[in-house]
């Protein structure tokens, strides 16, 4: 990838580690509206991003000079394990999501021997799991996890 992509107001480039504060608050402010849901903080929000910014990839959009949108990825060999997808709350509804996902597929297809984007969700969150159906993402198990159950879906990709 380009160290940034741009469009109008819009730049979608890779995390540094002075983006850690910016992407944890983004993070925070995302995840909040499932506090109630689940009773607790999903994991996301627990996170050190100071120590995930330097071992994971994060392609972040920025819509002006806000963090509007990220991705999180891990490479797991033959594919990419979606650790964080979010979109702030002030920039919801403007497609950002579906345009970080397919930006993370995208890239992952690019290397030479991802064929598979995986990821995790909780099971309370019918508005996620609905969201990666519509993207192809299939449901491939459930298992319990903290008084709940965890979604794995995948998608294949480069094919």
């Amino acid at each position: 990838m380009s160290s940034s992509r741009q469009s109008s107001s819009e730049i979608l480039r890779l995390a540094t580690p002075a983006d850690a504060a910016a992407i944890r608050d983004l993070t925070r402010a995302a995840y909040a509206k499932w506090i109630p849901v689940i009773g607790r903080e999903p994991l996301p929000m627990t996170v050190d991003y100071d120590r995930a910014v330097r071992d994971h990839r994060f392609d972040l959009l920025f819509a002006g000079d806000r963090l509007a949108a990220l991705v999180e990825t891990v490479d797991q060999g033959d594919a990419w394990l979606i650790e964080n997808l979010a979109v702030h709350p002030d920039f919801q509804g403007r497609g950002y999501g579906k345009r970080m996902l397919a930006h993370a597929e995208t890239e992952a297809a690019e290397s030479s021997n991802i064929v598979e984007m995986r990821l995790y969700t909780n099971k309370l969150f019918a508005e996620n799991i609905r969201f990666y159906l519509a993207q192809s993402y299939t449901v491939e198990r459930e298992e319990p996890f903290k008084g709940g159950f965890i979604t794995h879906m995948s998608k294949r990709i480069g094919l």
